[in-house]
């Protein structure tokens, strides 16, 4: 199967269903932050990186239920990986680097925990929270000011009924990045 045709089905078919305790689905919650991503002038590599950050809950089997039971099952380090095979590193990085991007905001920047929704409350809680980063080590590593910008979308990106292009208009850029 054609890789975009592959994305495609896993966004549909999967994507459907609601993105845990947020009132948007996971695909509407993709397309917003690719729409953020797009509407902030972001490189075709970051705006595919935005429509995919969350796809490790989506490939994984194992991923239901698991934050309910206490489980943190790195979805960004899955994602990463099943996206590696397809994309560069400026796909896969700021996707990687997501969750870290959470931590580093909560522990730089004044104000920003609050600005969080409940269900980004506890998923920081299961990975780690803000005692897991070391923000200078972060903000050094390549990729780490385009996950920043990742995440805050990623915080935006959970309207109901928001406007957005469709899924075929955000797989066209990462259709001209596959490698």
């Amino acid at each position: 199967m054609n890789p975009i045709d592959d994305l495609r089905r896993v966004l549909n078919d999967v994507g459907t269903e609601r993105y845990g305790m947020e009132a948007v689905s996971q695909l509407q919650h993709a397309l917003q932050c690719a729409q953020q991503a797009e509407s902030h002038g972001a490189s075709d590599a970051l705006i595919t990186a935005a429509l995919l950050h969350d796809i490790g809950h989506l490939v994984d089997n194992r991923h239901e239920g698991a934050a309910e039971a206490g489980i943190d099952r790195k979805h960004e380090q899955i994602g990463s990986a099943y996206l590696s095979r397809l994309f560069s590193a400026a796909v896969t990085e700021p996707v990687r680097m997501h969750v870290a991007a959470k931590q580093y905001l909560c522990a730089t920047e004044e104000g920003y925990f609050e600005t969080l929704s409940p269900a980004s409350v506890r998923s920081l809680e299961l990975q780690g929270g803000v005692e897991g980063i070391s923000p200078d080590t972060f903000i050094a590593q390549p990729y780490a000011l385009d996950a920043v910008n990742l995440r805050k979308w990623d915080d935006a990106a959970k309207v109901p009924d928001a406007r957005t292009g469709d899924l075929d208009h955000f797989l066209n850029y990462a259709e001209a990045l596959l490698v």
